[in-house]
């Protein structure tokens, strides 16, 4: 199979000396300057150790990434809309409620508090759209199998992340890295090509803009964890910015396990947690099923939905970001019921990658055979965040063949996969006893959004920044605290 390749922005490879003097004052720079995460092998709360980082900036077409930087609010705007639309969340969902537990309890909170009535009818949401280069035009000639793009790749869309966003710290710093780097090699003239990214100011700013609208300058913004934190780096740089940038504003971080026994509501549904009244709820937490711990993480989830705190994400906020409901905005027509201006409905569709449903009717089964038929050509996807969950390659076969006669298979959607180009660079990991050798790698670009609004307005909508997350071309998953992905950052390239 032909490979589709990028140039590098620096000739490669390095010659050996360089290379091991720029790797070890990178790995230092990094450890220095925050770059950092708590190992899952051997965890210790009192150590850190660098993320994987790529040694140098990974190109990306000026045009597409222009591109995805402006579509953001347009995005924003969609995913907003999408929130506040009770019908088609209930529409969407309702397949994959009956079979999927977890977004069944999801459901059940949030049908509760619109039935009540929401205590706050504003929400905040940090978006992340998650896209990937795929080839869109004529190819030049190449050689073997090497090809080069002519002129250009353009970009499809992933998915879009409306809970715990990350890399709102950990995108900056790897600019921050591949900046020193390219200095240090001698390329100072490059780095006009990396983009600014102001990605943790602008989420941070978020936050802030929705506690002045809760306009009590006593309450706070609560931060709220899982019970073990390994990306403690892009967790805490959120509040330790909050505290120096914004002193006046309080700043609370609490287990999502212990709310249970701190959060309480008062009468007027204010929420108070150790006597502080919180302004902001801010999730970096409660995507997946285990996060809950039982029926007393639903409970406690339930409790923060009906106070009045501004949340990010609301009930309906995560359940606008689940696959299935970015399947059925795929739908001939379905943009426009949210978007009457027709060249953002033509922006937003051309990003679309395939997207199709497995439920029970002619087009689920069409899914199903395709699937079956050619499941190197597909994701198979579940309603969950946090990474790893994916299904690749021949064991889409196997779970489709076993599901097929099964409810389950509602719960899951089928995404075409992107071929994105390859390039070659150099992977830098912890532990690492040998130097890096370059390789073939691929990227996955996030532009984050922030968007704060009602059913009826919408008081901001910003995007505020970008991070880039790159593999190896050879493996399937790229998370950055699995091991598997490495932080990166865009050089802008006139392709």
């Amino acid at each position: 199979m032909a490979v589709r390749r990028l140039e590098p922005c620096v000739q490669l490879p390095l010659d050996e000396k360089t290379l091991k003097e720029v790797v070890t004052s990178a790995r230092d720079w990094a450890l220095m300057h925050g770059a950092c995460m708590r190992s899952k092998t051997n965890y210790n709360e009192d150590i850190l150790q660098f993320a994987p980082f790529a040694l140098l900036p990974s190109v990306f077409p000026r045009k597409e990434f222009e591109r995805a930087v402006n579509i953001q609010p347009i995005l924003n705007e969609l995913m907003h809309k999408v929130a506040h639309d009770h019908e088609f969340l209930t529409s969407s969902l309702k397949s994959t409620i009956e079979v999927d537990e977890f977004t069944g309890n999801m459901f059940k909170i949030y049908e509760t508090v619109y039935n009540e009535g929401f205590a706050q009818r504003l929400s905040l949401g940090l978006l992340r759209s998650d896209v990937m280069l795929e080839s869109c035009c004529c190819l030049d000639e190449g050689h073997g199998d090497d090809i080069k793009l002519a002129p250009y790749c353009c970009w499809k869309q992933v998915e879009i992340n409306t809970i715990a966003s990350g890399f709102g710290w950990l995108g900056p710093a790897s600019s921050h890295i591949q900046r020193y780097v390219l200095r240090e090699l001698g390329h100072e003239e490059k780095l006009e090509n990396l983009p600014p990214n102001s990605a943790l100011a602008g989420l941070c700013g978020g936050m802030i803009k929705a506690w002045k609208i809760y306009d009590n300058p006593k309450a706070v913004i609560m931060i709220v964890v899982e019970d073990v934190t390994y990306n403690i780096c892009d967790q805490r740089f959120h509040e330790f910015y909050i505290r120096e940038n914004h002193p006046d504003v309080g700043v609370l971080r609490r287990r999502f396990s212990e709310l249970k026994e701190q959060a309480k509501l008062t009468d007027n549904k204010a929420l108070f947690v150790d006597g502080h009244e919180v302004a902001v709820v801010y999730y970096r937490t409660a995507y997946e099923p285990a996060q809950y711990g039982g029926a007393e993480g639903w409970k406690t989830r339930l409790l923060i939905e009906r106070s009045k705190a501004i949340k990010c994400p609301s009930i309906h906020y995560h359940l606008a970001g689940t696959k299935k409901v970015q399947q059925a905005l795929a739908h001939p027509g379905c943009l426009e019921r949210f978007i009457t201006d027709s060249a953002k409905v033509e922006a937003i569709r051309e990003i679309f990658t395939g997207l199709y449903s497995l439920d029970f009717d002619e087009h689920g089964d069409r899914a199903v055979d395709m699937a079956i038929a050619n499941p190197e050509r597909y994701v198979l996807k579940p309603q969950r965040e946090g990474g790893g969950n994916n299904v690749y390659g021949q064991k889409i076969r196997e779970i489709v063949e076993k599901m097929k006669s099964s409810k389950e298979r509602t719960a899951w959607i089928l995404m075409e996969r992107i071929a994105p180009p390859v390039q070659k660079n150099y992977i830098v990991r912890p532990g690492q006893n040998n130097l890096p050798e370059p390789t073939d790698v691929v990227s996955e670009l996030g532009i984050f959004g922030v968007v704060i609004g009602d059913a009826e307005k919408i008081l901001v909508n910003e995007q505020v920044g970008h991070m880039l997350r790159t593999k190896l071309s050879t493996v399937d998953e790229g998370g950055v605290a699995a091991g598997l992905g490495a932080l990166d950052s865009p050089y802008l390239a006139d392709l």
